[in-house]
Formats: structure tokens, sequence, C-alpha cells
């Protein structure tokens, strides 16, 4: 009986070392997710903001799609 309790003891013990380590792999993995969305949102904002810049040369450079016609 004292065999079983001290093999029962030892699983418990493996078992609630095994759940301290996953509980700080998920916090790792959750920080390291947060922050990537944080800079996906950064990048996602900066194209943009690069494609409005893009569009705004394009449309003051002048060029074959802002000259008239010569017929005009």
């Amino acid at each position: 009986m004292t065999n079983d309790i001290k093999t029962l003891a030892e699983r418990i013990d493996t078992l609630e070392t095994r759940l301290a380590y996953q509980d700080d792999t998920i916090e790792t993995l959750n920080q390291t997710i947060t922050a990537q969305w944080k800079q996906i949102d950064v990048l996602t904002r900066q194209l943009a903001q690069l494609n409005e810049r893009l569009q705004e040369t394009e449309a003051n450079e002048p060029g074959l799609g802002n000259e008239r016609p010569p017929h005009y």
C-alpha cells in the first residue's frame, strides 16, 4: 500500500511539473503571437500609407496618363 501511494505521489509530481512547463510555454507563445500581431498591424498600416503615397505620386507625375491627347 505504501508503495502505491509513493508511486501515485511521484506521478502527481510529474504531472504538476509538466503542467507548469506547459503553462510557461503557453504564456510564451501567447506573448509571441501578440507581438507578431502588433508587428503585422504596423506593417499593414505602413503598406497602406505607401500605397497612398504611390497613388498620389502617380497622379501628380506628368506622364502619359495625365497628358491630354494631341487632338485637344
